[in-house]
């Protein structure tokens, strides 16, 4: 075989689940071109390697194909990501306020500390956010900003006199400033019914200079790529504007160093003012346009400002206006005219009903047939709307918000009206097209392990059992959630989501067998190997030696990325959240000294990223007498 055809990269003895039913399982790929171009026997594709060949020997380890977010706010989390203190992922409110501590020690003023969102008071052992007192006894002059999901913020005293706030101040449309007895603002603010208060105070913090903006989303990107992410659909945002806020991405991708591939799709910004912006959009911007790592994607999640149903589940369900449909319609008419396939935010079967009557207006005058149109979130749809998207050909993009809100939907609706919020399996059921994500980075965490092991349990993060059995998922049901489906969603299919020749090399190589390990050890999987295109993104433990994707440091040197990384404090390598991680690993397997051999493989995505002092601290900390095990 000449050399020119050699591949770049041969992976092999692996447990390769393909999802490709002509080829379930193989023992090795090779990838040239950041494509496969063969997947099958070793004994087959080993002789292939040329003298310039890259080959992996994958020790028996599972590999799945990469996983793919169908709805993360991606762009916007990486331009702010290394701002912002993540409690994601850690399991009590004691070890969260450790880590405010030092974070507030380390922030230089004018800046802020940021927890914004992807956590939950339920994941905490205390079940409780922080009081008030606490975040201002720990942080009397730095501001502190805590979003709590969507549905409040807690602030300091340092931010309430930062951003302004004071007994004059006008109460928000759509939102409330509470106030003590004396008419001050006690710092706590409310999404009644919506997030417009917590958007715009968060948009009064210091912003990153555009070079470390450049950096946050180099580190943003690897920490998903930690967590076994190659690709995701961004659904826009609040305050991410086109294509100001674009220019960061567009240049990693000029540059060729993004290592997540992003479909966006383009949100609009301006109430009354949506018709507009899609009528510029749609002369300006061309569907499709970009390469396999940047891409445009269509429309939404936001179409129309009348037609977002917030998802506070803590308030009433909000009624829509009547003027929805008329303002709907109009930027549907748009969309469909420049064949630009949209997604819309919807929670409520309400909201969907009254939509689908508007798309089946449309598809009278202007077939919506091969349009790749989607709804986001759908936690309350009826078997009706179900159907109907179906006949029209659309798709319903699910995302793990009841992983983290379960609790409060069920304080308001019952137990009974949970058990099939979203109804995932029976979507699958009907035929209609149906993909998994996030909805990261404020209302629910990116880690995508979270999301499949909430398919497979029905469990919320806390630990309440939402769904029965037969409402969840097997697990090569949920991985196609996450992989294959989505390829629809972002108009690929056949181009990525599987491992098959022709495909986008896109793979992951997890910690732990998908197929094999416990339910409960599911969302604590990280990734050992990432492959993008058939680079090699992310490695650690045995194959840290192929990391070849490690950005600089996180910039400003004060950036919380230094310290604690990103889920559950993965990056701390003295205080007490990464400790109390390994304790939990240990302490899961029944261990009595803390420290069996089970335990320590469960913590192999923290410890591998320690050097070997530092692991025979944390270890004989925990009195383990065998820390080398």
């Amino acid at each position: 075989m000449a050399e020119t055809s050699t591949p770049d990269l041969i992976l092999h003895r692996g447990l390769f689940t393909t999802l490709d039913r002509s080829n379930p399982s193989a023992s090795a790929v090779a990838i040239r071109d950041g494509i496969f171009s063969a997947v099958g026997r070793e004994q087959d594709i080993l002789p292939q390697a040329g003298a310039n060949t890259r080959v992996i020997d994958l020790q028996g380890r599972r590999v799945l194909p990469g996983l793919i977010d169908n709805h993360l706010h991606i762009i916007r989390g990486g331009l702010n990501f290394n701002m912002e203190l993540r409690w994601d992922g850690v399991r009590s409110l004691a070890d969260a306020m450790g880590m405010l501590k030092r974070q507030v020690a380390v922030t230089p003023a004018p800046q802020w500390v940021r927890v914004v969102g992807g956590f939950t008071a339920h994941q905490f052992a205390e079940k409780r956010l922080p009081t008030l007192e606490e975040i201002n006894a720990v942080a009397p002059d730095t501001p502190v900003f805590l979003l709590h999901l969507y549905d409040r913020a807690l602030l300091n005293g340092a931010a309430l006199r930062a951003c302004g706030y004071t007994k004059d101040t006008p109460a928000p449309v759509g939102g409330e400033i509470v106030h003590d007895s004396a008419g001050a603002p006690t710092g706590l603010l409310l999404a009644k019914p919506n997030a417009a208060i917590l958007y715009a105070t968060l948009a009064k913090g210091p912003k990153l200079p555009f070079e470390y903006q450049l950096n946050s989303t180099r580190h943003f990107m690897r920490e998903l790529n930690r967590l076994g992410v190659t690709g995701a659909i961004d659904a826009g945002g609040g305050f991410q504007n086109y294509p100001e806020d674009y220019a960061v991405v567009q240049q990693l991708n000029d540059e060729g160093l993004l290592t997540v591939r992003l479909a966006y799709n383009l949100f609009t910004q301006k109430p009354k003012g949506e018709k507009e912006d899609f009528l510029n959009w749609t002369k300006t911007s061309t569907y499709k346009q970009g390469n396999d790592y940047f891409r445009h994607n269509g429309a939404g999640e936001m179409l129309v400002f009348s037609a977002a149903d917030f998802e506070d589940f803590r308030q009433p369900r909000p009624d829509m206006p009547p003027e929805m449909e008329g303002e709907l319609e109009d930027v549907v008419r748009i969309l469909t005219e420049n064949r630009w396939p949209w997604r819309l935010h919807a929670t409520y079967d309400e909201t969907i009903s009254r939509a689908l009557d508007v798309f089946e207006r449309v598809n009278q005058d202007i077939p919506l047939a091969g349009l790749h149109w989607f709804f986001d979130h759908a936690e309350t749809i009826s078997d009706q709307s179900i159907d109907r998207i179906a006949a029209l050909g659309g798709g319903i993009a699910v995302q793990h918000r009841m992983a983290y809100q379960g609790e409060y939907f069920v304080e308001r609706y019952g137990p009974g009206a949970a058990k099939a919020t979203p109804p995932v399996a029976r979507m699958l059921e009907r035929g209609v097209k149906v993909s998994a994500g996030t909805d990261a980075t404020r209302v629910a965490s990116y880690n995508p392990w979270v999301s499949l092991a909430w398919l497979i349990t029905g469990r919320t993060v806390g630990g309440m059992q939402l769904y029965p059995q037969r409402n969840c998922l097997d697990r090569e049901t949920a991985l196609r959630m996450w992989t294959e489906n989505v390829s629809w969603f972002s108009n690929e299919v056949g181009r990525k989501g599987r491992i098959a020749v022709g495909q986008l090399a896109d793979l992951v190589v997890p910690d732990r067998d998908f197929f094999a390990c416990a339910e409960s050890e599911i969302a604590d999987t990280t990734s050992l190997l990432t492959v993008v295109g058939g680079k090699l993104v992310y490695g650690a433990g045995a194959f840290a030696a192929c990391d070849d994707g490690a950005p600089p440091p996180a910039m400003p040197d004060w950036s919380p990325v230094r310290t604690f990384g990103g889920y559950a404090g993965w990056g701390d390598t003295e205080g007490a959240p990464l400790q109390a991680t390994l304790r939990h690993a240990a302490l899961s397997c029944g261990c009595a000294n803390n420290c069996n051999v089970h335990g320590h493989r469960h913590a192999t995505a923290w410890s591998s990223q320690l050097p070997i002092a530092d692991l025979k601290s944390f270890w004989g900390a925990l009195g383990c007498a065998c820390w080398a095990v």
